[in-house]
């Protein structure tokens, strides 16, 4: 496995347009930070998106990653806080007053055991998602998803729940590092997320 540091995340472009094509698969985008978790042995650690490390920050994911019973993975995903209603809450989450409470809603495994799995297709990385984090401890949550063309039937649900939008991204593609027109972001325009640059 590539040592800490040397995975960079994949980017969605952002697009008005859906795919339309039983290819893709399609995921509800959670309003919070970026993060990496790396786990090598006891050493846990947290990097967001601008390469800050942030393992200090959020406990309950660092603890989650350790109670694991695999301890070598890389894992790409979301930190965030959850309402009650179940909706993420930026703002409780950029007010660093919830810091014990953030989560990692997790949608892709880059690493597992000791294997670089970035260029198995997106299908095969999230099955070996789902294995790692069966049965496991709260803090880390699997991403669920859709596949096929019900891509704009879940944005409108997504809306409708006043979530921030949803990502599509093709099933047969690895992980690419950067900007990629293979994962596609189409935003909730009324969604206060639209307001500002993260």
């Amino acid at each position: 496995m590539a040592r800490f540091g040397s995975f960079e995340f994949c980017l969605p472009t952002a697009s008005k347009v859906f795919p339309a094509s039983p290819d893709w698969l399609h995921e509800v985008k959670y309003d919070g930070y970026r993060l990496r978790v790396e786990r090598l042995g006891e050493r846990v650690r947290l990097f967001t998106r601008n390469g800050h490390d942030w393992t200090s920050r959020f406990p309950w994911i660092v603890e989650a990653a350790r109670k694991n019973r695999q301890t070598h993975f890389v894992i790409d995903g979301e930190a965030v806080v959850l309402g009650v209603d179940g909706v993420s809450d930026f703002n409780a989450l950029h007010s660093r007053k919830h810091d014990a409470e953030v989560q990692l809603y997790a949608f892709d495994l880059l690493a597992v055991d000791g294997d670089d799995l970035r260029k198995l297709p997106l299908s095969m990385r999230k099955a070996n998602l789902a294995r790692l984090l069966r049965g496991r401890p709260d803090g880390i949550f699997i991403a669920p998803f859709e596949m096929g063309e019900i891509g704009p039937d879940l944005f409108r649900a997504a809306v409708g729940m006043g979530l921030e939008g949803i990502v599509s991204k093709r099933r047969d593609r690895p992980y690419q590092a950067g900007r990629s027109k293979e994962w596609i972001k189409v935003k909730n325009r009324s969604h206060p997320a639209m307001e500002r640059e993260l």
